[in-house]
């Protein structure tokens, strides 16, 4: 069994490849020079040639504000090479793991989104991924649509790295308190995901740590276990205008990993806890790397 992974520097695919290493599993992990998703024909071209069995295509524009001015960029990589990836796995075999997000539902109300229930992305970055979804679906049988929230990992920049980062200025910090949802620790998704390619369970489902918390209450929790004294002041969303418009409900139901032989992740503070514990040893270890 062979895997590509599609964004292996992100925060997800980082994660996803380092489980594929821990597994002894057979993986490559393309370059955005080796396959670019904006170009077609080397999309194509790549994927014939390697002939993976299982594509895991976490890659994606995910700068939620700037693709409100750069829509064109994040529908060619969201939506369009989506398609041609899905399509190239279709001719040749593979079966598409496609990582989407909570941002294809409107998120309205106070219900868990069931994986079936209404779209209705109030954002481009939304739209785009909603689109690469329907390509998925469109094109292929045998696919894994699965949908994330909240993300954090020690590879790459997220909402808890930087609140660190502003603890070390501020003694306090305003933080959005009325959008709710669960966030999701790649080291805890990735071995799942790669549980859930190895079935045949084929359709969508939605992974995320969890119990559900604000923005806010997130913010808390980090400093409380970080132990730093920097006060979290809680605002709405009103207060706190962003280019694109975020969803204030992205809870989400995770009923079907069951049925799937999927289990359920930690709760999202057992797992900032141990997040909190492997960023500061990987940030330990990075001048030893950078003097060897």
């Amino acid at each position: 069994m062979k895997y590509l992974v599609t964004g292996a520097t992100g925060q997800l695919g980082y994660d996803i490849v380092r489980e594929l290493e821990r597994r002894g599993l057979t993986y490559i992990a393309p370059t955005r020079e080796d396959m670019p998703l904006e170009d077609d024909k080397r999309i194509e071209a790549y994927l014939t040639t390697v002939a993976p069995d299982v594509v895991i295509h976490c890659a994606a524009y995910t700068a939620v504000d700037k693709a409100e001015d750069e829509a064109d960029i994040a529908w060619r990589i969201n939506a369009e090479a989506t398609a041609v990836i899905a399509r190239v796995c279709r001719r040749i075999g593979a079966v598409l793991v496609y990582i989407s997000t909570d941002y294809v539902f409107p998120g309205d109300g106070e219900e868990f989104y069931g994986v079936n229930a209404p779209k209705g992305p109030k954002n481009v970055y939304g739209a785009t991924k909603l689109a690469g979804e329907i390509a998925v679906h469109s094109s292929l049988e045998r696919y894994f649509i699965v949908r994330i929230s909240w993300v954090f990992g020690t590879n790459g920049n997220n909402f808890i790295k930087t609140m660190l980062r502003l603890a070390e200025k501020n003694e306090q910090v305003k933080v959005v308190a009325d959008q709710i949802g669960s966030p999701t620790y790649t080291a805890d998704a990735a071995p799942r995901i790669i549980d859930l390619a190895s079935t045949d369970y084929y359709g969508t489902y939605h992974l995320t740590n969890e119990e559900t918390c604000s923005w806010a209450e997130l913010a808390m929790e980090v400093f409380r276990l970080s132990k730093l004294p920097t006060l979290v002041v809680p605002i709405s969303t009103a207060e706190y205008p962003t280019r694109a418009k975020r969803p204030l409900n992205s809870r989400m139901d995770k009923k079907n990993l069951m049925s799937a032989g999927i289990s359920s992740m930690p709760a999202w503070q057992d797992a900032l806890r141990r997040y909190l514990i492997a960023l500061e040893a990987r940030q330990n270890q990075e001048p030893d790397s950078a003097g060897a």
